[in-house]
């Protein structure tokens, strides 16, 4: 009798993309390992995933007929193939320390009062309203506002910049399905044109802003070249923008769903910042992260051969019981909490400083302004055909100010 293969992860299935969860049990219950799509394995559980962000013998980088095959050909093919996330040692190493030193975590700590300022802003028309759309009127402006301001984006633009942002975010995931593709390449195009001429007005003129601190940074052969600072500005702005987005809106709804831990927010606002890390944990922006195996690897007793991909289902390991108690429930004050949404090892991700903080104020503010939150309609969910990227397009609250 033939070994038994391990169950197929049902990424294309309508119920698994509205909510995996379930699907991720019974993947965890039957083992480490679970098909994904070809030459791909997905790794379901926490202990694994931990261990496999930081292992030398997994490749960020993909060849490019990979790429093509991923993506199709075009813009975005050569896009993903550059930027710091997707590079590997030397050349991360290089970027990394590079990008670092124009988004440091000083600069997040000085934003702090600015973003209070922000969020009050767009909070204030609820208060004469007593309605509030969390994804469309917080959620959404939040995140676009602060990366435009922090890579210079005039404000007049940012209406035009943050669809083509949204687009971006299509191809974020092993296998771009083929309805997504142009949306993809042509966001790639318009965002490498749009920073591109912008970078040249900062050459000129620089400014405070990142686009200044990234040309400013390094010297001689370690400089960023002119294509690499437009290349992982575009990303940056995406990766500022989008995973922020994604966890104050799924946070909001996760309140909604959960009124006793939105009770217990409101009772104890230190807790925030633990809030953030469980909404992280509870619905990950990004479910899963693609790895290129370079060497052979034993997984439960299945070696994967090297020029296999694994997709390390971030989603899945938030939820393993085998590390978080009651992995199913929301505990806005949950310790420790070692969720893997950002990611780990030398790759771990470079803005998760500033969306922490954006998420801490986003929350505290909320409940400082109003006395109750309740629901005021279904919230509707953003569905991408690969499921990686979880979403609301709308999350409608009822508030009543204090």
């Amino acid at each position: 009798m033939g070994r038994v293969l391990p169950p197929r992860f049902a990424h294309d299935d309508p119920t698994v993309v509205v909510d995996p969860y379930p699907h991720y049990a019974q993947l965890r219950a039957a083992g480490q390992l679970c098909r994904f799509g070809p030459g791909q394995w997905g790794v379901t559980r926490h202990a694994d995933v931990s261990a496999l962000l930081r292992d030398r013998r997994l490749a960020h980088g993909f060849p490019e007929e990979y790429r093509r095959f991923a993506i199709g050909d075009g813009p975005a093919t050569e896009f993903f193939g550059g930027i710091s996330i997707v590079r590997d040692p030397p050349e991360h190493t290089r970027l990394r320390a590079l990008m670092s030193k124009a988004f440091s975590p000083a600069l997040v700590r000085r934003l702090s009062d600015h973003l209070t300022g922000i969020v009050d802003e767009l909070l204030e028309p609820a208060l004469d309203t007593g309605i509030l759309d969390a994804a469309t009127d917080l959620a959404y402006p939040l995140p676009v506002t602060v990366v435009c301001e922090l890579l210079g984006v005039p404000t007049a633009d940012r209406d035009i910049v943050r669809p083509r942002a949204a687009d971006l975010a299509r191809g974020w995931s092993t296998e771009v399905a083929e309805a997504d593709r142009p949306h993809v390449h042509a966001a790639v195009v318009w965002l490498r044109e749009y920073l591109g001429a912008l970078l040249e007005e900062r050459r000129h003129r620089p400014g405070d802003d990142l686009l200044s601190r990234m040309l400013a940074a390094g010297s001689g052969e370690d400089s960023l070249s002119q294509q690499e600072i437009v290349d992982n500005a575009v990303f940056l702005f995406f990766a500022g923008f989008e995973t922020t987005r994604n966890m104050i809106g799924t946070g909001c709804a996760a309140l909604l769903r959960h009124p006793n831990q939105l009770a217990r927010l409101r009772a104890e606002p230190g807790l925030a910042a633990s809030a953030v890390e469980e909404f992280l944990r509870y619905d990950a922006p990004v479910q899963g992260a693609g790895r290129m195996v370079l060497s052979p690897i034993e997984i439960g007793g299945h070696t994967v051969r090297a020029g296999r991909v694994l997709v390390l289902l971030l989603g899945s390991a938030n939820h393993d019981e085998s590390v978080f108690e009651r992995a199913d429930r929301l505990d806005v004050g949950r310790s420790p909490n070692p969720h893997v949404s950002f990611g780990g090892g030398t790759h771990f991700c470079l803005g998760a400083a500033l969306a922490r903080e954006e998420g801490r104020v986003a929350f505290e503010r909320l409940l400082h302004h109003f006395a109750t939150i309740e629901p005021a309609g279904e919230p509707v969910r953003r569905l991408t055909a690969s499921g990686n990227i979880r979403a609301y397009d709308s999350v409608p609250m009822q508030v009543r100010p204090r």
